[in-house]
């Protein structure tokens, strides 16, 4: 098995950037949501995308952003690309790459085959999927809130686009998940984290630790 592209996101040091990218990082993602812990302000964010510059892809991850934020986070953070993690449609998904001109990473949040179904619109579109688990019920921040999905849904599923499988990922779980799906990536937030928004290199060390023991053996 190949080694899956590893986007760790919500960073918020240079310390834990550091760390991630001396492990293979393929990925690195920051939050601007600002009911998220994660969060970050665009020129906090630049400063520490320009710490990762050629080393990693960095990402921007928003939720239903207008256009004004998404011109302020690119013209001041300048990442690789975009991810959508609201219900951005595929048509807004096409309005913001030719706005911007990055690559998209559009997140699906999916608990049923029916979730799965409506991927299809965005072929052609998306540039790279992103998989979570719905919220929980009465939860304030998009995704899986560290809880995964059943991977099961994607058995046999053959995805046009790349994508990333993320939600509730962390090293107890991470081997199963990629036996499951043989995902081409994974997404980690909470799983490497000690208390929300805090990285840990111990955590950290441990998930690429994960993934590593799993492609020897599978």
């Amino acid at each position: 098995m190949k080694r899956p592209a590893i986007k760790i996101c919500g960073l918020t040091t240079e310390e834990a950037i550091d760390h991630v990218i001396a492990r293979g990082a393929s990925h690195v993602g920051f939050i601007f949501f600002e009911k998220s812990p994660r969060h970050v302000e665009p020129d906090v964010a630049a400063g520490l995308i320009s710490h990762v510059r050629g080393r990693a892809k960095t990402v921007a991850v928003s939720v239903d952003a207008d256009n004004e934020l998404l011109e302020e986070i690119v013209y001041a953070a300048r990442p690789d690309m975009l991810q959508l993690h609201g219900h951005e449609s595929p048509d807004r998904v096409l309005t913001v790459k030719a706005l911007f001109g990055l690559p998209v990473i559009k997140a699906f949040s999916l608990r049923t085959h029916d979730d799965l179904e409506r991927v299809s619109d965005y072929d052609g579109v998306a540039d790279l999927l992103l998989f979570d688990a719905k919220p929980p019920a009465n939860a304030t921040l998009p995704g899986g809130n560290g809880v995964p999905f059943d991977w099961r849904l994607l058995a046999g599923w053959r995805p046009t686009i790349p994508y990333l499988l993320s939600g509730g990922l962390n090293a107890d779980n991470v081997a199963a998940a990629l036996l499951e799906t043989g995902a081409p990536g994974l997404d980690v937030s909470s799983g490497v984290e000690s208390a929300p928004g805090i990285k840990d290199a111990a955590r950290i060390d441990a998930f690429f630790d994960a993934v590593d023991a799993c492609l020897m053996t599978a």
